[in-house]
């Protein structure tokens, strides 16, 4: 028998019993990403399974160079986990002349200033160590194509990459930890400087039609509170859960579940005008954001219909869910939120220059007590300037169901997540 036969067969084996969610696509009123069809239209031999780094690249066509490019329908059904690092250490990826050490002598603002960021030899192998990681841990997928979890599938220190592509479907994955070996100091970056990663665990720039369905999210046992403090500041290895930036458009992100990471969802990249105007058309729904610390989402420019979500905001460093962004359009209904004691209720909501923001029908619940109706903007208003103003100045249209707030606990402990899809 030969080996593609064997392959075909194995796919088979894993797809059935999944009751072919591997060719189901979006409903055609489940938000903007609606009527995604992913690698629906694939025929047999476009159907495979992944158990590891090599055939994951295989199944999506072969050259991971290339892969962004493959429009070929087709199917990846992952199997188990899956190491993208496969075991390559931070070490493995250093250039020869970079030094942790060495950098930070070498960059600290007391020797290097905090006028200007990082050039010379050290930054220079620090890009090198950086493209080296990158090129093992990237992940790039191309139009056309459905990604379905089976049998615990994960994925752990990879980047899923989406660029400039259309209609793919991520179904079923738990991703986690894609840690940034080399993060980059900038001393420009706020009043004190920031270290920035680079690695989202699924990544939008410039992509259309996608579905994140049913996914699981977080930086596994890597906490980035865990991390050191260099220059006075976190050695931040982590960045987005699932970023949609540069023009990205008509997606839907429902049933996930994101847990212990910071940066979730960042909703454009810029506060500059440009290819992100008139596009980051998303929604999200039925999403569990357990302990994330912001971006839940932050948006810029995008009509973002945010309904029927659990935010569990208890983590001592919470600092905001609901990014108001320049130019954004949130349209937030009947979300439940679990607040610690000391969690405000005016702080669900931040300001980043936007000031429309729709928030109706939310359900806050503080520490044991019993939920309750709150007008979210209005408690921002009280507590902060500036004023938002009480209306994202659209309404959506495309939605498959808007269940009470009060239900959506429940809703969302018994469907969301890579295990709970069927």
């Amino acid at each position: 028998m030969s080996s593609i036969v064997v392959s075909l067969l194995a796919a088979a084996a894993l797809v059935a019993p999944a009751h072919d969610v591997a060719r189901e696509t979006a409903d055609p009123r489940d938000g903007w990403g609606a009527g995604t069809t992913g690698g629906a239209a694939a025929d047999a031999e476009h159907v495979a399974v992944a158990r590891n780094r090599a055939e994951l690249i295989a199944a999506l066509g072969g050259d991971n160079a290339t892969n962004g490019q493959n429009a070929t329908p087709k199917i990846v059904v992952v199997s188990g986990r899956i190491d993208a690092t496969e075991h390559k250490t931070c070490a493995d990826h250093a250039d020869p002349e970079y030094s942790l050490d060495a950098f930070l002598a070498a960059y600290d603002p007391a020797v290097w200033g905090r006028t200007a960021k990082p050039s010379g030899p050290l930054e220079d192998a620090r890009v090198r160590s950086a493209r080296r990681q990158g090129d093992q841990i990237r992940i790039n997928v191309g139009p056309n194509t459905t990604i379905v979890g089976v049998r615990g599938a994960r994925i752990d220190g990879g980047s899923l990459i989406l660029t400039n592509v259309g209609n793919v479907i991520v179904r079923g994955v738990e991703f986690t930890d894609a840690a940034d070996c080399f993060p980059a100091w900038d001393p420009t970056d706020g009043a004190a400087g920031n270290w920035n990663s680079l690695y989202d665990l699924v990544s939008l720039s410039g992509a259309t039609n996608v579905w994140i369905d049913h996914n699981t999210f977080s930086d596994g046992d890597n906490h980035d509170s865990e991390q050191p403090v260099y220059f006075g500041r976190p050695y931040q290895v982590h960045d987005g859960a699932t970023d949609v930036i540069r023009g990205s458009d008509l997606v839907t992100v429902s049933y996930n579940d994101y847990y212990d990471h910071d940066k979730t969802m960042l909703i454009g990249s810029t506060d500059t005008p440009g290819v992100d105007v008139g596009k980051l058309r998303v929604t999200v729904h039925h999403n569990r954001f357990g302990n994330v610390l912001q971006r839940a989402p932050r948006v810029r420019f995008g009509q973002v219909d945010v309904y029927n979500n659990l935010f569990v905001a208890t983590d001592e460093d919470y600092q905001y869910s609901l990014g108001a962004g320049v130019e954004s359009a949130i349209y937030a209904e009947k979300n439940y939120f679990r607040l610690g004691a000391d969690v405000p209720a005016a702080d669900v909501i931040h300001y980043w220059k936007g000031t429309r923001i729709t928030a109706i029908g939310s359900l806050v619940q503080v520490g044991s007590r019993l939920p309750r109706p709150v007008d979210l903007v209005a408690a921002y208003n009280e507590a902060y300037d500036p004023d938002l103003l009480p209306g994202a100045g659209w309404t959506p249209v495309l939605r498959t169901r808007v269940d009470p707030a009060v239900a959506v606990p429940l809703i969302v402990a018994a469907t969301a997540g890579s295990r709970r899809l069927r």
